[in-house]
């Protein structure tokens, strides 16, 4: 078996590499990453050593290039990780999101349909249902949740999922949808709150928090994650959308407050909130669950403490990133608010 993973440099991609690796001695691995600033190929370095994992640098929007490669290495299965997905950056320039999550999820999907690929699996997030009042726990989205977005990256991603849905029908295209809450855990890029609230707190810089800090995230561990999206490309039933959710819904100040007491100290700056800052995210799972049997393993104080100890022993991965580019944006962001 042969996998393309897309955007396999980046975090949750990364993570599904290894997993993928490690559970299916068997497979072949893809890697197709455009090493756009959220890529890094220094995520990938144990992957390089394994002579069934390749790396190809390519745009998922270059389309002779994603057919030549289609023509070239004939994969079975196609995992499509790669988006642009900061909402920020989203708000910032919109353009970029619209090109790669939308445009270049199409060029996939017409390689897979060119050379018969067995399961095109297109990876979503919960922001395309929009979000949830603070004062109703009671609601949570599932699979028939209406979409309802409030940014250019989630629509950009809706967008995506509802052109998978109309190439599955229209076309036959094998596809499945899967849709996730928060991830946290390793390699996480240092712009998203768990890590951006880890480095600072490690560096001596106060810990930007949006408005009140009251926003409510449901939170996955990665690896959970990837192992979801391995029962869905595997035991998924062609068509379905499948929310995967971790069961941890926390404030972004409790999560804030919860990364201050494991390290022992760390300052709280409030900002000026995000524009169409969605309150709250809270994920369904009872169908993944019941049709295939997943479930995730880690609790959010195990998790958490997993990911704290990975930034403390991988300080040189994180570090080549904050010295860079990502510094001018962040300033952007966070330092005149």
């Amino acid at each position: 078996m042969k996998i393309f993973v897309t955007g396999g440099a980046g975090f949750i991609g990364g993570n599904f590499v290894y997993y993928m690796l490690k559970t299916h001695p068997d497979y072949d691995i893809v890697c197709l990453d455009a090493l756009t600033y959220a890529g890094n190929l220094h995520t990938l370095s144990g992957a390089l050593e394994n002579p069934r994992f390749k790396f190809v640098k390519i745009d998922i929007t270059d389309r002779d290039g994603i057919f030549g490669l289609f023509d070239t290495e004939r994969p079975d299965i196609v995992v499509n990780f790669a988006a642009e997905s900061h909402v920020d950056r989203s708000i910032l320039s919109p353009e970029v999101f619209l090109k790669t999550n939308i445009l270049g999820t199409q060029v996939l999907m017409d390689a897979c349909r060119e050379y018969g690929v067995k399961r095109f699996h297109q990876v979503s997030t919960d922001e395309v249902y929009g979000d949830l009042p603070l004062d109703r726990p009671d609601l949570l989205f599932t699979e028939a949740t209406p979409i309802h977005t409030s940014s250019p990256y989630s629509a950009s991603k809706a967008s995506a999922d509802l052109l998978v849905s109309a190439y599955c029908r229209t076309y036959g295209l094998p596809a499945t949808i899967s849709r996730c809450s928060n991830n946290y855990g390793p390699y996480h890029f240092p712009e998203k709150l768990i890590p951006l609230m880890i480095i600072n707190i490690l560096n001596g810089k106060p810990l930007p928090v949006y408005g009140d800090g009251k926003n409510v995230r449901d939170w996955l561990y990665v690896e959970d994650h990837c192992s979801a999206i391995d029962l869905i490309i595997h035991d998924g039933k062609v068509g379905e959308i499948y929310n995967i959710g971790g069961n941890n819904e926390r404030s972004n100040l409790q999560i804030v407050e919860l990364l201050i007491s494991t390290l022992g100290k760390g300052e709280i700056k409030f900002v000026r909130d995000r524009a169409g800052h969605d309150l709250r995210y809270a994920i369904d799972s009872t169908k993944i669950k019941t049709q295939l049997g997943w479930t995730p393993r880690t609790d959010f104080e195990n998790g958490i403490k997993k990911t704290v100890d990975w930034y403390l022993n991988n300080r040189s991965w994180w570090e080549n990133i904050v010295s860079g580019e990502y510094i001018n944006y962040y300033r952007r962001m966070y330092e005149d608010r």
